[in-house]
């Protein structure tokens, strides 16, 4: 086995959403909300992933905000790229791209469509690995949306390679992250990939999240995360109980729709998102309106 791994961030990571008007990635919008990130205590900004919407992206849209994410954040805080693919070879030009721009690492997601096996994702993970040697990789387990599951006995296979760091971890299930700790310990750091579940993440040796709702509230995750750091173990479980009703709004519909509208009801011009994704609806809309009220000033 290896040492121990490389620590990219503790804390509150943001999986940032992208603005897009009639021309493509709106920055000047996208500057304004990264800006308000590092003001507001974000430990780290994920950019092009999920909630980025990535995937309805041009490879040259992802590289440009990539890169303007890295530039405008100016090491003020760690600058982590979505460079995951269906394709390896894509995810590889992609992954050495955020290498050479100076990205502090890059968070690649599971293979969607193709359902690659265990072994597929071994491999996978494995050559982009050799291809970008320097640069700590999480991987990002999320069935629900790619139909495949990394399973603890691959994370432990795949935790022996160095610059594999981490997992961002949003199977949902609080056992398999259980295992994967267990099996792996030092040599693969767990971010929670579930809002809802920050907490009992933590208390199974997780680093943190990575995070949907601290687009909106980046502070309140971040000092949640230090509370329990510091033994406030009650602050921390009120923290997480008393955020799940903009969380469970936030994920109303599937994401990134609920977290750009909400982005929009704060004043921020974010759009709406790409199809296949469609705006939301009014009936969640009012709900979403609901539980903002706290978060808008």
């Amino acid at each position: 086995m290896c040492d121990m791994k490389k620590i990219i961030f503790k804390g509150c990571g943001t999986a940032i959403a992208t603005p897009f008007n009639e021309n493509g990635v709106n920055y000047a919008e996208f500057e304004k909300l990264l800006e308000f990130q590092v003001e507001n205590g974000a430990d780290a900004i994920i950019v092009c992933g999920t909630t980025g919407e990535a995937s309805t992206m041009t490879d040259s849209e992802r590289k440009e905000t990539i890169k303007f994410a890295i530039d405008t954040i100016d090491g003020r805080i760690p600058v982590i790229a979505g460079t995951g693919s269906n394709c390896t070879a894509s995810a590889i030009e992609l992954s050495k791209f955020a290498n050479n721009v100076g990205a502090d690492g890059i968070l690649v997601v599971t293979p969607y469509y193709n359902k690659a096996t265990q072994n597929g994702l071994i491999e996978h993970y494995k050559a982009i690995a050799s291809a970008v040697p320097n640069m700590p990789i999480i991987m990002y387990s999320v069935p629900s949306r790619t139909g495949v599951n990394i399973l603890p006995k691959t994370c432990l296979e795949l935790s022996k390679i160095q610059n594999i760091v981490a997992i961002k971890e949003a199977s949902g299930n609080l056992s398999q992250v259980a295992e994967i700790a267990a099996l792996c310990g030092d040599n693969l750091n767990i971010y929670s990939g579930n809002d809802d579940q920050v907490l009992p993440v933590l208390s199974l040796g997780g680093l943190g999240v990575i995070s949907v709702f601290s687009n909106i509230a980046p502070k309140k995750f971040s000092d949640m995360i230090k509370n329990f750091w510091n033994g406030k173990i009650k602050e921390t479980t009120n923290t997480q109980l008393e955020s799940l009703e903009l969380i469970n709004a936030l994920f109303c519909e599937v994401n990134p729709i609920p977290v750009k509208a909400a982005l929009n009801l704060m004043g921020y011009d974010f759009g709406t998102p790409r199809l296949p994704l469609t705006p939301i609806s009014p009936t969640n809309l009012e709900m979403l309106k609901i539980a903002m009220k706290p978060y808008l000033i």
